[in-house]
């Protein structure tokens, strides 16, 4: 399966089918997946990072046929840790460069003993931190991810290097209709996570949402 791309100059061409990394990546990968998201976050980025270079020593995919994305998480919302996050993310992912880095929510967060707690940080003091990561050649380009038109349009105008995607949740129960335009009105991309209505998740109660594979007029429409 080739996987063709959406080709704004200033994304180098991000794949438009991509894969959340709980999946089987190896797997995914042999069979024509090319973007590959990845987050601090999701605890699992050792594991990718093992299956990366086999491939790569294995002469099976070059690194620059990827596109590999990764996110800053929120405990690390203050300016001398953005890097430490990124260098982190890049170690375990053994990479030399992330071709996109997005701050995976706008809540700063600090960590007590028992959860998260609110941190005063405003995002748009990191901007600097995170432009740093482009200006040292540590990732190509950086973006948003869950930020709302508000938020979107402070950083957008504070910012020296512009963010370049946005990755939110988007699909038929939910297309964000409004806010894609909005991004893409200022030339940024869209990354839409749960395309499929997130198909299985339960709610309170027991009960499951209408997905893309549940929903009788889907259904009909797809006969």
């Amino acid at each position: 399966m080739e996987s063709n791309r959406i080709s704004p100059e200033i994304l180098f061409g991000i794949p438009m089918l991509g894969l959340g990394t709980w999946r089987a990546v190896s797997c995914a990968i042999e069979h024509g997946y090319r973007h590959i998201d990845c987050a601090y976050l999701y605890s699992n980025e050792k594991e990718i990072g093992d299956v990366l270079e086999v491939l790569f020593i294995s002469n099976r995919i070059k690194r620059d046929e990827l596109f590999i994305t990764s996110k800053l998480w929120s405990t690390f919302f203050r300016p001398d840790l953005v890097e430490k996050c990124c260098l982190e993310s890049l170690h375990n992912l053994k990479l030399t460069y992330l071709d996109l880095y997005l701050m995976h929510s706008p809540m700063a967060l600090q960590v007590s003993l028992v959860s998260y707690r609110p941190n005063n940080a405003k995002v748009k003091v990191l901007l600097w931190a995170m432009e740093s990561l482009v200006d040292k050649g540590l990732v190509k380009c950086i973006g948003l991810s869950n930020f709302n038109r508000r938020q979107i349009n402070e950083i957008w105008h504070h910012s020296r290097i512009k963010p370049t995607n946005l990755q939110i949740e988007a699909h038929a129960n939910f297309t964000n209709t409004e806010l894609v335009a909005y991004v893409q009105f200022l030339g940024m991309s869209v990354t839409a996570y749960a395309p499929l209505g997130s198909p299985g998740l339960p709610l309170d109660g027991g009960r499951s949402l209408w997905t893309a594979t549940t929903h009788p007029s889907w259904a009909a429409a797809s006969q």
